[in-house]
């Protein structure tokens, strides 16, 4: 399974202290694949930098890059799906260009998508991620 994970998920899987950790230790034991884009991961650690430290970005950077299911996407356009946070295009290019299942996501602007019919991207919340993966 194919999944885009944004970063309002990335900086809460990523703290052994959190009930969501079971979803990045999931991502060690290859139970999907995440994709991203170079630039989704600029933006993981300017965001990861500024909730913990620069050394904890770099090492989350760092081992998405180590993983053999981490694979990084080119896209080769901008489909400019989303319009209330275009920034968060990003993520939806990402998904279309990688054939994702999902993207994983807290984020309200996601929601445009369940009006576009093409393409179909759908998106879970992390919550309903964490179930498809079978932790409650």
């Amino acid at each position: 399974m194919k999944v885009v994970l944004d970063t309002n998920v990335l900086i809460r899987i990523v703290r052994p202290d959190s009930a969501n950790y079971v979803v990045w230790r999931k991502l060690f034991m290859q139970e999907y694949t995440m994709c991203y884009t170079s630039e989704i991961l600029l933006e993981y650690e300017e965001i990861l930098s500024e909730h913990y430290s620069k050394d904890v970005a770099n090492a989350v950077v760092n081992f998405i890059l180590s993983l053999p299911n981490a694979e990084r996407i080119t896209t080769y356009f901008r489909m400019r799906l989303l319009g209330a946070d275009v920034d968060d295009n990003k993520f939806s290019d990402c998904a279309f260009a990688a054939n994702a299942h999902y993207i994983v996501s807290d984020d309200k602007h996601f929601n445009e998508l369940k009006s576009i019919d093409f393409p179909k991207i759908e998106v879970l919340k992390l919550k309903e991620f964490r179930e498809l993966l079978g932790v409650q």
